[in-house]
């Protein structure tokens, strides 16, 4: 999982980079394409076969984290690195709360408790630490943090109908490609010159070996464990943007996050779960 969390975080780096030169739409498309040229090389290797019966969940996974994801590049380009990444990962606290919601269970105390606290911590990231310019930025972030626990439990119903992981990853990075490079010819294309490739091949090689190493984490780890070690990406991607872009939070924005985690962790442990919804 720290191998994860420091692959996401360098695909951060990555694509905050490539933005100086290409739009946060250009660099979901590349991501995407790249990645699924990885990931189908490997599906052909490991003699996993692409025929499923369960295209229309693939097809909601596939267009919410697309969406998810051109909201979270796009957050990545005009906010600080660990703030974007932190937005992005209160899908936490929207998967306990919609997994709730389709157990129709009831809030408990504990539960209800954990969700006003994490997103309590949201409130102090995003006021008054960003300024007014970026605020819109940073509700966008949040819409990515909502999107991608939908893409989530769509992974899980997936997983539960015996789809392998592998092929729940290609038809995710193949929809998504086709999805970004249908919205990204209705903008102005940047030309692309082969000493982009580099950079570009490795925004999909990092995000690709990011998940193919969390996937085995929660595989083989303990959950509690594997899913606290998950926020290292916001560590790691706070030391990359003080490194590289000399970008510091406030203590309060610290004390954000600090709550976005905890209240994430407890909030999946109290969620219900059943065969539907988990892993």
């Amino acid at each position: 999982m720290l191998v994860a969390g420091l692959m996401f975080a360098c695909m951060g780096v990555l694509v905050k980079i490539g933005a100086t030169q290409f739009s946060s739409n250009e660099l979901v498309f590349y991501r995407s394409l790249f990645s699924l040229l990885i990931v189908y090389a490997m599906l052909h290797r490991a003699k996993v076969r692409l025929s499923t019966r369960h295209w229309q969940g693939h097809l909601w996974r596939g267009l919410s984290g697309t969406v998810a994801m051109l909201l979270f590049f796009y957050c990545i380009t005009v906010l600080p690195l660990a703030t974007a990444i932190t937005l992005n990962y209160t899908s936490s606290l929207f998967i306990s709360a919609l997994t709730v919601l389709v157990l129709k269970e009831k809030f408990h105390i504990p539960l209800s408790s954990a969700l006003v606290i994490g997103f309590v911590g949201v409130v102090l990231l995003l006021h008054p630490t960003l300024e007014q310019e970026q605020f819109a930025g940073g509700l966008l972030g949040l819409a990515s943090g909502f999107l991608a626990a939908i893409a989530l439990l769509n992974v899980r119903q997936l997983g539960v109908l015996g789809e392998p992981g592998m092929r729940v990853v290609f038809y995710f990075n193949l929809i998504a490609t086709v999805a970004s490079g249908a919205w990204m010819l209705q903008d102005t294309l940047h030309p692309l010159a082969f000493a982009d490739l580099p950079l570009l091949i490795a925004i999909g090689a990092s995000a690709t070996v990011a998940q193919l190493a969390m996937t085995r984490a929660y595989r083989i780890g303990q959950t509690l464990v594997v899913g606290s070690l998950a926020y290292s990406t916001i560590v790691f991607s706070a030391l990359f943007g003080l490194l590289f872009w000399q970008e510091t939070l406030s203590a309060s924005a610290w004390f954000g996050i600090a709550l976005i985690i905890a209240s994430s962790m407890l909030s999946l442990r109290l969620a219900p779960t059943n065969t539907e919804v988990s892993k």
